[in-house]
């Protein structure tokens, strides 16, 4: 009973339960059955994206709150929320243990401390000092972004595609009843992604000691922290086989590095002489070091390097309301682009929970690099269903502030407002199959949701290449009924590139995106 009450037998049940629990809020969102559960609330606790959205935004939202929680567990604790709680952090540590064969002596080596592992303060300074000015990039390398957004577009659907190729049992599929999803840039993300996990072959842990910005975070802040590693130097022989196992390459058989610790507690368990202990404050703190190994000059090469990019992400894509890219169609709820950005951690939640398929993460065209894995709608997977308001409901950051269906479609109290709009559709006539070939066709008209229909049609007789009068159905668009949903676009029989199309122009979000439609309205 002793043995199973150890601390480390205490932290694998919690790793587990995290896990499990991440995966189950996984489950969840994918299908849609989220119902009341917090399926966010391992983002909402992330210390990073709670220190990061304030300094873009100037304000705390609501829901990041929880991540008081955490801050509290550190400062008591020190860096837990790495090694109990992280599910990346549970990643990295199984297949580190699964693929580290090597023996002692090379086990305790790649666990010494190096030099090197300051690297990960150097990128916490640089996505701080981006986000002051409003260049939130965080979730480049935030290990619950990283792990949520790998999970959303590369593993739950190569999961999909396996079980549904093989047994075929629904309820083992995160997307039952469905096709397997397909992503843009699922390519990249998924390689980056195995490319981290599988770094630790070389080290372990290297994402965790060298790359992780919420760690570097966490280890600040655990100068503070009440209990650490303390080393009775007259028990303790030298032998260094708290090294075997040491998570963190924090240095328990010296002077413990107490940022770089993860409070694995495996030192504990493989030092045969008792010298190791986990005590509070009042101890002697002479094995002990506080502070991150950061220099002065590092800090302001890195604050130097986030001002020097914050220009760079700016001018690259271009996202004013002059040159912003039509191809720039943002979820329903989404607020004003230039605060969106200072917002959203590319967690792609809502792109995990949309019904369709429309929601995708934006590559390297519409909005550059600032606007990399940002949630995008591409309406020749899918469309944006008409009283769906998922996507409003799991985001972390009130990037997408939560709307209901009424709002959403411009019903009771917002009756007077109007519907969201999401853009316009517009009607190629050179590709349509009415104006262009004289080929029957209503597909557009017949699905558009709208009341009245935003797209309309007339009757013209013409003259067919054989003499004969026909009478076609020509569509037009009507703007200000449309709502920009892109049914229209997503089932026009023209497949290749739909002679119906949807542009971001007239999004509700922005007023100076719609002056295409006031000066129509001006008109009437």
């Amino acid at each position: 009973m002793k043995k199973f009450l150890r601390l480390t037998n205490i932290r694998i049940i919690s790793q587990t339960t995290f896990f499990i629990l991440f995966i189950l809020s996984i489950w969840a969102s994918w299908v849609t059955k989220i119902g009341g559960y917090p399926v966010s609330r391992l983002l909402e606790i992330d210390v990073l994206v709670f220190f990061s959205t304030i300094l873009s935004t100037g304000y705390i939202y609501k829901y990041l709150g929880w991540s008081v929680l955490i801050i509290f567990l550190t400062l008591l604790f020190g860096r837990v929320f790495c090694n109990w709680i992280c599910p990346f952090g549970t990643i990295h540590q199984f297949f580190g243990w699964l693929f580290n064969v090597n023996n002692n002596e090379s086990r305790q080596e790649s666990n010494r401390y190096k030099s090197l592992q300051s690297l990960k303060y150097s990128f916490l300074i640089i996505f701080l000092f981006l986000a002051i000015p409003g260049a939130l990039q965080i979730g480049l390398l935030d290990p619950l972004a990283t792990v949520y957004r790998a999970f959303a577009v590369f593993l739950t659907p190569a999961w999909d595609m396996l079980i549904g190729n093989t047994v075929n049992i629904d309820w083992l599929l995160f997307s039952p009843g469905s096709q397997s999803r397909v992503f843009t840039g699922s390519f990249w993300i998924g390689s980056i992604f195995i490319g981290l996990v599988a770094l630790n072959l070389w080290t372990p842990r290297f994402f965790c000691r060298y790359l992780c910005p919420t760690g570097a975070l966490l280890g600040i802040l655990s100068y503070f922290s009440v209990f650490r590693i303390v080393r009775d130097i007259d028990k303790c022989t030298d032998c260094n086989l708290c090294l075997n196992r040491c998570e963190g390459a924090s240095q328990p058989h010296d002077t413990l590095k107490l940022s770089e610790c993860f409070s694995c507690f495996n030192c504990l368990d493989d030092c045969p002489e008792d010298a190791l202990s986990y005590s509070p404050i009042s101890k002697s703190l002479s094995t002990v070091k506080r502070k991150p190994d950061f220099s002065k000059r590092q800090f302001i090469f890195a604050g130097i390097t986030g001002l020097i990019a914050y220009p760079l992400l700016k001018n690259n894509g271009r996202l004013d309301d002059k040159s912003f890219s039509p191809l720039m169609i943002r979820p329903p709820g989404s607020i004003e682009e230039s605060e969106f950005l200072k917002k959203c951690i590319k967690c792609d939640e809502c792109i995990r929970i949309c019904p369709t398929n429309v929601l995708q993460p934006a590559t390297f065209e519409p909005g550059g690099f600032e606007a990399l894995w940002t949630p995008v709608l591409n309406f020749k997977i899918g469309h944006c269903q008409l009283k769906c308001n998922l996507c409003s409901i799991v985001c972390p950051t009130g990037a997408i502030r939560e709307i209901t269906v009424a709002e959403k479609l411009g019903k009771g109290l917002y009756e007077q407002k109007g519907p969201i709009r999401l853009g316009t559709a517009f009607i190629n006539k050179n590709r349509c199959l009415p104006w262009a070939n004289q080929i029957p066709c209503v597909v557009c008209e017949e699905v558009c949701p709208t009341t009245p229909k935003a797209i309309q049609t007339f009757d013209e007789e013409e003259k067919d290449v054989f003499d004969n009068i026909i009478t076609l159905n020509k569509p037009f668009i009507v703007p200000d009924l449309c709502i920009g949903c892109g049914i229209c676009q997503a089932e026009c029989p023209v497949t290749d590139r739909p002679a119906v199309y949807v542009t971001a122009i007239g999004e509700s979000r922005s007023d100076n995106r719609r002056l295409l439609l006031k000066y129509r309205n001006s008109k009437t």
